[in-house]
Parts: C-alpha cells; sequence; structure tokens
C-alpha cells in the first residue's frame, strides 16, 4: 500500500518573505554581506548622478537657466559636488540670484556713466555757446 503524499507548505516561508518585504528580519544579526554587497556604492551614485543631470538638463531645456551655468553644474555634479537634488537646486537659484545682481550692477553703472557723458557734454555746449556769444 502506497503512502500518501507528505505536505510540504511554503505557508510559513511566504509569510516571512512578505514580513521581510515589509523591512521586517533585516537587521545587523541577519546580514551576511558587506553594505557595499547588499546595496553597491556605484549603484547609488548612478542613481543620484542620473537624478542630477536629468534636472540639469530639463532646467537648461526650459531656459531656466543658461548653458553656462549647466556647464559648471553639469562638471560640478560630475566632481561628487551635490549630496542631492535640494543641494543642486539651492545652488542654481543662488547662482541666479548672483548673475542677476551682477546684471543689475552692470546696468547701473552704465546709466550712471551715461548720465556723466550726457552731463559733459551738455557743459562743453555751454561753453562752446558762451564762446561763440563773446
Amino acid at each position: 500500500m502506497k503512502k500518501p503524499a507528505v505536505v510540504h507548505s511554503r505557508s510559513r516561508v511566504n509569510a516571512r518573505l512578505e514580513a521581510v518585504r515589509k523591512g521586517r528580519h533585516t537587521g545587523i544579526g541577519k546580514r551576511r554581506g558587506t553594505a557595499n554587497a547588499r546595496l553597491p556604492f556605484k549603484v547609488l551614485w548612478m542613481r543620484r548622478i542620473r537624478v542630477l543631470r536629468r534636472l540639469l538638463h530639463k532646467m537648461r531645456d526650459a531656459k531656466k537657466i543658461d548653458r553656462h551655468i549647466y556647464h559648471t553644474l553639469y562638471l560640478h555634479a560630475k566632481g561628487n559636488q551635490f549630496k542631492n537634488k535640494r543641494v543642486l537646486l539651492e545652488t542654481i537659484h543662488s547662482m541666479k540670484a548672483e548673475q542677476a545682481q551682477t546684471k543689475a550692477l552692470v546696468e547701473q553703472a552704465e546709466a550712471k556713466k551715461s548720465r556723466a557723458r550726457a552731463r559733459v557734454a551738455k557743459r562743453l555746449a555751454k561753453e562752446e555757446k558762451g564762446k561763440d556769444d563773446q
């Protein structure tokens, strides 16, 4: 007489896998590989650099940053200057503010120069007129 097949249930395994997916049973005592083996530094780097470059491309295409700022920030990103997207955005805002301030100062200086030139021209015209009268 043949014995019935022995049941080998996976219900406990499935329950445990579900718990691990939620983050249970993953403490220091359950880890066998190094941190780099479990989630490679390279993968983290690739994720981060792709996010930063994608943001830079979008902002350049939307004309929010010019190509000079884009190039500078692209190289900074490549050189590991930005920890995350928030830091990059803060840098973009500060660079744009600095650029706007510089532009305003240049315009003010140009206006001051033009006023001075007009004043000199007016004075010369007045002197010429005074010479003609004599």
